[in-house]
């Protein structure tokens, strides 16, 4: 025999625990004692047992004894009850409410037989709340040994805090069967799946303006996500396009990011844009990234201009249709333990006196051959950004072999380079596309 508990422990609403599956089903009273006739520990719930005691809150004595056999009954205990249980893992632990405190139990997962034995519920039942230094008044002992499982039984039945449980225990409708939880948790998990699928669409349609992406812009990739900020409408209705308008779009847009960036009368510049226009590979300096950059820093005609920041528009906040499981992820905290203790910020179990229980400023970009931007939050239109710097991925981006991605990436070039006249810009691109759902803007003249 060994004993893992012995001494005081802890205990509120006259509750205690013991636990062994930390990713298990969290009881109320009604499921710990579900078609029981033993009142005081409740082990309905599998992997779990619930411990009632006299006292409400305070000290009170236990100990827990773990054996190979059945012991004899001892007659100093006045009220002794017996349950089967089985752990759910190789862990448990007594566990006080709230978590306040632990002790491990140690015990084989395998069936046991439990008994509970009490003495003095009354009394402390009375007192209700017990400091250090008074005289202890209930005591409590718990056994576990190897044994098939049985039903419930009460082996002893003195006092009247035990027979109110007793009661209360037999108006419980039975527990489920292992058949019946299986179900259950079946039907919850496909609900909460399918409610996460529902949740993500209409997370996506909301990102996408309201209609579901095409597998297309789904995984194009490159800068369609920053484009889908100014107007997804625009990326549907370039998709749609069909190849020759988006290649169209991606000239255009490297084209007017050039003008608006005061690029155009230099010649290695209108070069790779005639190569654009005849569809011919892009010649030195843009053959090599690089290269480029290092032309940029060093042609002493590059012009200095900048521009603030491109906002995108602002829209309603994504609400997701199913506020009840976003409230259950991201509102409802996880339970320090497993147990009902969270349960009782506003108690519901009876009882036998019917108490309730920002992105740094721009550097020298002269001098960098690479320019990286990070936000945090809506971009802050007070910055200012080089629209040469901004302009040349327009051109790179418009040669790229893919005809969707490279209409998409270089509007978006185009849409930074443009910077706070980024509205103009996108009225023009939508002249290459059916269906425009907005009037024009007036025409930037840079």
């Amino acid at each position: 025999m060994r004993r893992p508990v012995e001494g005081e422990v802890h205990v509120h609403y006259g509750q205690i625990y013991v636990e062994s599956d930390p990713d298990g089903h969290v009881p109320d009273l009604a499921d710990a004692f579900a078609g029981q006739r033993a009142g005081l520990c409740g082990a309905a719930t599998p992997g779990f047992l619930w411990l009632n005691t006299g006292l409400h809150t305070g000290g009170v004595g236990f100990t827990v004894e773990v054996r190979d056999q059945a012991p004899p009954l001892d007659p100093v205990w006045e009220d002794v009850v017996e349950v089967s249980f089985r752990p759910a893992s190789q862990r448990s632990a007594l566990v006080q409410w709230a978590g306040e405190d632990s002790w491990d139990l140690d015990l084989e997962q395998t069936d046991h037989r439990v008994r509970y034995c009490a003495s003095g519920m009354d009394r402390a039942k009375e007192m209700d709340t017990r400091s250090s230094d008074e005289p202890q008044l209930d005591r409590y002992l718990l056994q576990f040994w190897p044994a098939p499982p049985e039903p419930d039984r009460v082996l002893k039945e003195t006092s009247r805090t035990a027979a109110y449980w007793h009661r209360h225990a037999r108006t419980l409708p039975p527990p489920p069967t292992p058949a019946e939880r299986a179900e259950a948790a079946r039907r919850e998990r496909l609900a909460r799946e399918t409610a996460e699928r529902e949740r993500h669409l209409a997370h996506e349609r909301w990102q996408w303006g309201g209609r579901p992406p095409s597998d297309t812009l789904r995984t194009v990739g490159g800068n369609v996500s920053g484009l889908r900020d100014f107007d997804p409408a625009l990326l549907h209705a370039i998709d749609a396009a069909g190849p020759a308008t988006q290649r169209a779009v991606a000239r255009f847009a490297a084209r007017r990011a050039c003008e608006a960036a005061g690029l155009t009368a230099l010649d290695w510049v209108a070069h790779a844009l005639t190569a654009l226009g005849e569809d011919r590979p892009l010649p030195p300096p843009f053959d090599d990234d690089a290269r480029m950059w290092h032309t940029l820093a060093s042609d002493p005609d590059v012009p200095d201009r900048t521009v603030g920041r491109a906002v995108p528009p602002e829209r309603p906040p994504f609400e997701s249709a199913d506020s009840t499981l976003m409230s259950g992820l991201f509102q409802t905290a996880a339970p320090f333990v497993v147990g009902p203790a969270a349960a009782f910020e506003e108690p519901h179990a009876p009882s036998p006196s019917g108490e309730g229980r920002q992105e740094p400023p721009p550097s020298d970009l002269a001098s960098s051959p690479l320019v990286a931007m990070l936000t945090i939050g809506r971009p802050d239109p007070s910055l200012r950004i080089s629209q040469p710097h901004m302009a040349l991925p327009a051109v790179t981006a418009a040669a790229g072999p893919d005809p969707l991605r490279a209409a998409l990436d270089a509007v978006y070039a185009a849409v930074v380079t443009y910077g706070e006249d980024h509205p103009a810009l996108l009225a023009e691109v939508w002249s290459f596309c059916e269906d425009r759902p907005v009037p024009p803007v007036p025409r930037f003249t840079p």
